[in-house]
């Protein structure tokens, strides 16, 4: 059965060939955020937030369901049920806006390679797939509104390279009524402006062009307050001095050109196109606010990149991968993903060596240096639409390099601290998941009957877990494993006066271990704020003043302000008052673990400290 989807315009479905009505608006919306994210699940929390412009109501979930339900009508067994979640399986051609990436990037590829002749049908039909705006007709104010307003600065860029190349084969006459349209409805495009003023000055038409310039001049001081860019000044310099490079030179025959008939392996055979990101969480919840703004930030104009930070165990890398899910069907070039893994040691010469090779660079052919691998990536990048996540790097010098140094490719890089000397990125920051976040994910894990029936002890567990993702998950998978526990009897095992953290481990998840490689990092490198972990660890419930921590460890004032204010960009300290700090919840847990080890340094700062008092733990 074969489905056509058309999302640039008012959303169409045909099944077989032959036109089927959706429904109503929300269910027209939820195909198109399936069809978006075709062959991925999509969680019933992504999809209310998709059709919901604001906070769901309490029949979002039946509503949803109702609606896939019609929808499997529809399109019979390529709607497939996961948990909690939806995904409709699809084939690239089946959906325009995939079609819309393939011809713009074939159309993209062939101007570049200098056959501007045969990149101008590509774009047309590019362009032809266009129907309307995109997404016209479904609910405004949701998260779908991003992908349409991405789509659409997509379809004005492809307008423009079209304008290129058409510009490069001599047909300046035929552009100007398109080119005067397009700047009738987006009077502050520059690249536009200029094309006219090229177009106008070919023609022989030099005052008019000098006048498009005056046009353009006005237009961006009057809604912007700003001159034009350079290259459109000097575009401007260029025709008032009739300088030769601005006049049109009929390029030479082209001896072996690629057929016409398809572009396509132009852009297929030369490139290595990765898809690494790891599976999505069916279980994303909570973060609905900051999906959208790290997504927002990865398609957003250049530099596209995104630092996302957050204390140990608040789902950074969950969020970086469930955003760039979100997004992936925009970089048509690939995505890659990195695990730093919280590795200082990690040099940006093997990250960047790590990148080529996964945009097919043979080790035989990888540049020595740092410098010329970093070279080599732009190259490789520049004007593709590319997605690279780094999770867990440690520092801004493993990041830099690897930055996207034109429009195209974006970044989305998971830290624990906020890398303050990156310029010009969008910071992310994740506090702990709030009461009704962290009482969806129990729920999602172990069930909300089995919550609800035991509200107090509910709300003790996620008191306990003190809003840290990692926790939540942990509590949530013990309870789904062992379903006849009641929620009271682990809240009880977790007071019991045995150590929380031994709890809170589950597989391969653990708050000790990770809590630990936080302040492992911190201490490779800064002795200072390992020394003043250790103490603040000999007294866990009470707050440290700088000034005492200072004569305890022998530091001046300022150095110990500089490395308590490290730690707080680790999350592993939090400010109490102007110059007091205190151990958030669990890393509170973690350190007392430290001070109860017998020879450890922690032991020693508790019996030799005279200005913190040991008070009993409170959980």
């Amino acid at each position: 059965m074969q489905l056509d989807i058309r999302l640039l315009g008012p959303v169409e479905l045909r099944v077989g060939g032959r036109r089927v009505a959706p429904g109503p608006g929300k269910r027209r919306a939820v195909l198109a955020g399936l069809a978006l994210a075709a062959n991925r699940s999509v969680s019933l929390d992504r999809l209310a937030a998709m059709v919901w412009s604001d906070v769901p109501p309490p029949s979002a979930t039946a509503n949803l369901r109702s609606h896939a339900a019609a929808l499997r009508r529809m399109v019979g067994d390529r709607l497939v049920t996961r948990p909690n979640a939806y995904e409709l399986r699809m084939q690239p051609d089946e959906l325009d806006v995939t079609e819309f990436h393939r011809l713009a990037e074939n159309g993209r590829t062939a101007l570049v390679r200098g056959y501007a002749l045969d990149a101008v049908p590509a774009l047309d039909a590019a362009l032809a797939l266009w129907r309307g705006a995109a997404g016209e007709g479904l609910p405004t104010g949701t998260t779908l509104d991003n992908r349409w307003a991405s789509l659409e600065e997509q379809r004005l860029q492809v307008f423009e390279v079209l304008t290129d190349a058409r510009l490069a084969v001599g047909r300046h006459a035929d552009l100007l009524p398109g080119l005067r349209e397009h700047l009738a409805a987006y009077p502050l495009r520059e690249r536009a402006w200029g094309q006219l003023m090229l177009a106008l000055y070919r023609c022989g038409e030099v005052p008019a062009a000098l006048a498009a310039y005056r046009d353009a001049r006005a237009r961006l001081d009057q809604h912007l307050g700003i001159e034009p860019g350079e290259e459109l000044a000097a575009l401007h310099r260029a025709i008032l001095e009739r300088a030769p490079d601005v006049s049109y030179t009929r390029p030479p025959p082209v001896i072996a050109a690629p057929s016409t008939a398809d572009p396509a392996p132009i852009a297929e055979t030369s490139r290595t196109v990765p898809r690494e990101l790891p599976p999505d969480l069916v279980t994303f919840v909570g973060r609905t606010r900051e999906a959208g703004e790290v997504s927002t930030g990865a398609t957003g104009r250049a530099p596209a990149v995104v630092v996302v930070t957050g204390p140990p165990g608040s789902g950074k890398t969950g969020l970086a991968v469930h955003a760039a899910h979100a997004v992936a069907g925009e970089f048509t070039d690939g995505q890659i993903f990195v695990d730093v893994a919280y590795r200082a040691s990690v040099t940006p010469a093997e990250l960047l060596a790590r990148v080529l090779r996964a945009l097919g660079v043979a080790p035989g052919d990888m540049p020595d240096s740092a410098d010329e691998r970093a070279g080599r990536l732009r190259s490789l990048t520049a004007g593709r639409r590319l997605l690279l996540v780094l999770d867990g790097v440690t520092s801004a010098a493993q990041v830099r390099p690897l930055l996207p140094a034109s429009p195209g490719p974006a970044l989305i890089a998971v830290a624990r601290r906020a890398l303050g000397n990156l310029d010009g990125v969008r910071r992310v920051a994740l506090s702990p998941l709030a009461e009704p976040g962290a009482r969806e994910l129990l729920a999602a894990l172990a069930g909300p009957e089995r919550l609800a029936s035991d509200p107090g002890a509910t709300a003790e567990l996620i008191g306990l877990c003190a809003g840290s993702v990692l926790a939540l998950r942990v509590a949530g998978s013990r309870l789904a494993t062992w379903p006849g526990m009641p929620v009271a009897a682990l809240v009880g095992e977790l007071t019991a006066g045995g150590s929380t953290l031994d709890l809170l481990s589950y597989d391969d998840l653990s708050v000790r271990a990770s809590l630990a490689a936080a302040v492992a990092v911190v201490a490779s490198e800064d002795e200072v704020a390992g020394r003043l972990f250790e103490l603040l660890a000999a007294c866990p419930e009470a707050p440290a003043a700088v000034d005492r921590a200072a004569a305890q460890l022998g530091e001046s004032t300022e150095r110990i302000r500089r490395a308590m204010e490290g730690l707080v960009d680790a999350h592993l300290v939090a400010r109490d008052g102007a110059a007091r700090y205190r151990l958030p919840a669990l890393v509170r847990d973690y350190a007392a673990e430290l001070s109860t080890v017998p020879s450890g340094p922690a032991s020693r700062l508790v019996r030799g400290n005279p200005f913190l008092t040991l008070s009993s733990r409170s959980g």
